[in-house]
């Protein structure tokens, strides 16, 4: 290890163990550069809400377990004064079109060019293949969702005209597959770095000129494609159960590894929970079940290594929440907020969330509102599922 190099701090009263991982990971002989989001809390190795920039390799755990997590955004042709009367139609298709669960699959899995990419370029992707393609599709459990909301444009932007809109908004990203790429380059990586020690042995990193760095980052890649395609088929199953199609659309990685520059210097920019926001960048930060999210477009600033926050970031672990609150908490929020939630777990109780609301204050110079989107119809994975029988569709 070297000296430790600069990382910038946005937000306040963040995690002090979130920062003192920021800290270990900037004093890796590797790091050039680093900064710590508003939302930031406590992760493996790199923080959620951490960006690292390094120098010839990459870090699994900076990519982060759920590799290629993302947001995708659909706004339909529909006001939203249209909203109850759709209402129905809205939950039926989340209901019969989304998957939420850990290893959910279909029994018929879904068709994607993403499928008839090159998956045996090293044995561990090669063995996921099968079990990728029957996940596709699917959401995992936690903070994954699925969600249509009223999203308010104040001015004409993003191709349409100032209004509210009905839209649909997502998160999930590359399932089981991305799970155990992360799982087992992650321990290659500590193999090869024993120098490390606990805890940073999970900062272990690959070197990007040898061969497990890029088979590595060519898995992470083949991930990113991988879950924008279950967010593609989505976004068509739900809109198309509507006969609808969408009139814009946005959406955004926010736990990948990118190769960019500082200044001349080439680098790997690790965003673990983080949104990119390079200048005119558009991304999705989401809040809670019962708080806003937001459409932004990023203003470049290099302190933040172009990035910003993910969402809201939890304030408490699930197990905290679970212990703290019960349902009637949740169904007193939504119910004052008219908010109709299909399915979640009481870990994802909105109270377990900073406010959305003080963590976009605190990123103003990181990027700039574009729309508010307001969650109304929700659906999370069931409290407590775990392996389920397949549906038969």
């Amino acid at each position: 290890m070297t000296k430790k190099v600069k990382f910038t701090i946005w937000g306040k009263d963040l995690d002090p163990a979130a920062v003192s991982q920021m800290e270990d990971a900037v004093s890796l002989s590797v790091s050039v550069k680093g900064a710590l989001m508003p939302d930031a809390h406590l992760g493996y190795g790199l923080p959620i809400g951490g960006v690292l920039a390094v120098k010839d390799a990459v870090i699994p755990y900076a990519v982060g377990v759920d590799i290629a997590c993302r947001m995708k955004l659909s706004v339909l042709p529909i006001p939203f004064t249209g909203y109850e009367d759709h209402k129905q139609l809205l939950r039926q298709a989340l209901e019969t079109q989304t998957n939420f669960g850990v290893g959910e699959e279909f029994s018929r899995p879904r068709q994607h060019r993403v499928m008839d990419e090159d998956w045996s370029f090293c044995p561990v992707v090669k063995s996921l293949k099968d079990k990728a393609h029957k996940q596709l599709g699917t959401s995992g459990s936690g903070n994954h969702f699925a969600e249509f909301g009223k999203l308010s444009l104040a001015r004409d932007d993003i191709g349409l005209k100032a209004g509210e809109y009905l839209a649909l908004l997502t998160h999930s990203g590359s399932r089981g597959a991305g799970a155990r790429i992360a799982s087992h380059y992650s321990k290659l990586a500590k193999r090869l770095h024993p120098e490390l020690g606990k805890p940073l042995n999970n900062l272990a990193w690959l070197d990007m000129k040898k061969e497990e760095g890029i088979e590595y980052f060519k898995a992470m890649e083949l991930m990113g494609r991988y879950a924008s395609a279950s967010h593609e088929i989505i976004h068509n199953a739900v809109l198309g159960f509507m006969g609808e199609k969408p009139i814009a659309t946005i959406e955004n990685h926010h736990n990948f590894a990118w190769k960019e520059k500082i200044g001349l210097r080439s680098v790997i920019v690790h965003r673990k929970g983080a949104t990119p926001a390079g200048l005119g960048t558009l991304g999705v930060i989401p809040g809670s079940m019962a708080d806003p999210g937001f459409i932004v477009r990023g203003l470049g600033n290099d302190d933040a290594l172009k990035s910003a926050a993910h969402g809201a970031g939890r304030r408490m672990s699930r197990t905290a929440a679970m212990k703290q609150f019960c349902f009637k908490d949740l169904q007193d929020i939504l119910q004052k907020k008219e908010i109709t939630l299909i399915s979640a777990g009481l870990d994802e109780i909105p109270m377990a969330y900073k406010n959305i609301e003080d963590v976009m204050d605190q990123q103003k110079g990181l990027v700039e509102i574009v729309a508010k989107f307001e969650p109304k119809l929700v659906k999370m994975a069931p409290p407590g599922r775990r392996k389920r029988r397949k549906k038969r569709r």
